[in-house]
């Protein structure tokens, strides 16, 4: 069973970047579809963006579509999103997400907040 641990969240004005990284462990990684998601406060979880297994193929939420970048390191068993453009309505805690068949995967969780 993978775990996942999700890092580089924080703070960050309108506009910035920031940069995400999901460690997994366990065995085949790459035999996963990797994303991530996010919640805000008094939201339902959203989809950010999927991976494909080998990388080859990404798709993004209309709303992050241009300013957000999924990709993934299968030798680092590592997925990552880099975050351009931020805005306010990105805050959220950011989740990992691995999905091979009907298992579904989640860690724990990364803070990230864009002040106005």
């Amino acid at each position: 069973q993978v775990q996942l641990v999700e890092s580089g969240g924080g703070l960050v004005q309108a506009g910035g970047s920031l940069g995400l990284s999901c460690a997994a462990s366990g065995p085949t990684f790459s035999s996963y579809v990797m994303g991530w998601f996010r919640q805000a406060p008094g939201k339902e979880r959203e989809f950010v963006a999927t991976i494909s297994r080998s990388g080859g193929s990404t798709s993004y939420a209309d709303s992050v579509k241009g300013r957000f970048t999924i990709s993934r390191d299968n030798a680092k068993n590592t997925v990552y999103l880099q975050m351009n453009s931020l805005k306010p309505e990105d805050t959220a805690v950011y989740y990992c997400n691995a999905k091979l068949l009907s298992q579904k995967h989640w860690g724990q969780g990364t803070q990230v907040t864009v002040s106005s």
